[in-house]
């Protein structure tokens, strides 16, 4: 991209450097190369970018779209809050309404409360955790994120040089900065390894108060669990009195309307959500059987926010889950993320090019690696990062917008012939990196 500095999406990135560090509000956005993206306006599976540039948009914000870009229903439901008032500091019958929402979708829902992003609620459910149980240390798995908070941001995406051995595995930090002491209440284990994690339940025993886990690894290579890995994890904690908490921020309402737990048919203790609940308006929930949340309830734990419950992102989750409830919704975007995957694999076969094609339900990553598995997050670090690096400049240069990471998410407004778009431009793109 040898025009790049007479772009205005670069003259936009030099403008923001002077006033914002690295230019980005949020340090993930970095990672777009060769520049981060500068977006003009968005509609339905489309994005545009600061020179007008067209793109079909599989990265969706980072995976809230679920609805795609200015969905109707959302924005007409949320015109019609600011009328009424956009925030109040008080309670408001929204709020109840988008809880029994989730209660009749999710099984673990007992109770339900709101925060406004994926990590204060992560915070709040190990809070809830230690306080119902009485114990201190959390149990966690290499490669999950649970977002950037001190005690919760270990040992993702870390140097496995790093890690310690698989028989005694240690917490990384994850960035400079966190307090020194905020991980020395976390154990880390390597997932879909049930002897191991059984060898470390047993080793802390009483000290555990929760097991938390992305059901679906997303945020690592979207490695699905072993079957049978998910009711043995339940089993072990529950052996162990420690909680099991989902964390269904990217799963939530994206698998299916009662997300992971739905599809696998394991109710956690408690589970956490953002992304998709409020079909990109800023809201995070904790969901869990009445008798854990009973803590917030008793007020052991306080659970505070002026934001949490606004109105206007309350009625935006009010509109998506009443859309994603509909029959057929999940049916089209299971369908869809087949399709794309399917399609994938034929072209990767084709170009003789060695990787694995991860899928569950609506998202997707191509893995460059020889390996024949990848099941955990040190198999998923082993794979070749320069390949997926490049093939996201290669689609993104042919207008397929996905995350910096090689990670595709659908929407419900994409279609069959948008997925034929994609994987066109991955035929291209394959092509490409087959000749370099």
């Amino acid at each position: 991209m040898s025009t790049v500095a007479s772009t205005r999406a670069h003259q936009l990135y030099e403008r923001a450097q002077q006033v914002i560090p690295g230019g980005v509000t949020s340090s993930f956005r970095a990672a777009v190369k060769p520049e981060p993206f500068f977006a003009d306006h968005a509609q339905g599976a489309e994005i545009f970018d600061a020179d007008g540039l067209r793109h079909l948009d599989f990265a969706l914000a980072w995976g809230p779209l679920i609805l795609g870009h200015g969905h109707p229903d959302v924005i007409a439901a949320v015109r019609e809050q600011l009328d009424h008032g956009h925030m109040y500091g008080a309670q408001h019958e929204l709020e109840a309404r988008v809880a029994e929402r989730m209660r009749s979708a999710v099984p673990c829902a007992g109770l339900v409360t709101f925060s406004s992003s994926g990590t204060e609620a992560a915070m709040v459910a190990l809070r809830v955790a230690r306080a119902y149980t009485g114990r201190h240390r959390i149990l966690k798995f290499e490669g999950h994120y649970h977002g950037w908070s001190d005690g919760a941001l270990a040992s993702y995406h870390a140097d496995p040089g790093q890690m310690g051995t698989l028989d005694d595995p240690r917490p990384v930090p994850g960035m400079a900065g966190q307090a020194p002491g905020a991980l020395q209440d976390i154990v880390v284990v390597p997932w879909n390894d049930l002897d191991r994690l059984e060898a470390t339940l047993r080793r802390y025993g009483a000290e555990i108060a929760a097991v938390i886990m992305e059901p679906v690894l997303c945020n690592s290579g979207v490695i699905s669990p072993e079957p049978g890995y998910l009711e043995s994890a339940q089993a072990l904690a529950r052996a162990n009195g420690s909680l099991l908490i989902f964390d269904e921020v990217i799963t939530g309402f994206r698998l299916a309307a009662g997300g992971a737990q739905e599809r696998y048919g394991i109710t956690p203790d408690l589970a956490v959500y953002a992304k998709a609940i409020a079909a990109g308006f800023p809201l995070s929930a904790i969901a869990g059987r009445r008798e854990v949340m009973d803590v917030i309830a008793c007020g052991a734990v306080r659970h505070s926010g002026s934001y949490n419950g606004n109105p206007i992102s309350m009625a935006a989750a009010d509109a998506a889950l009443q859309e994603l409830c509909r029959p057929g919704v999940f049916d089209h975007l299971n369908r869809l993320g087949a399709l794309l995957a399917d399609g994938a694999r034929g072209l990767l076969e084709a170009y003789g090019l060695p990787a694995l094609v991860h899928q569950a339900g609506p998202v997707m990553q191509i893995l460059f690696t020889t390996q024949t598995k990848v099941a955990d997050y040190r198999a998923f670090a082993a794979c070749d990062t320069a390949m997926s690096e490049a093939l996201v400049l290669h689609l993104r240069e042919r207008g397929i917008l996905i995350l910096p990471d090689g990670r595709w998410y659908l929407s419900a407004v994409h279609t069959e012939a948008h997925v034929q778009e994609a994987l066109q431009a991955l035929d291209d793109s394959l092509a490409s990196m087959a000749r370099e």
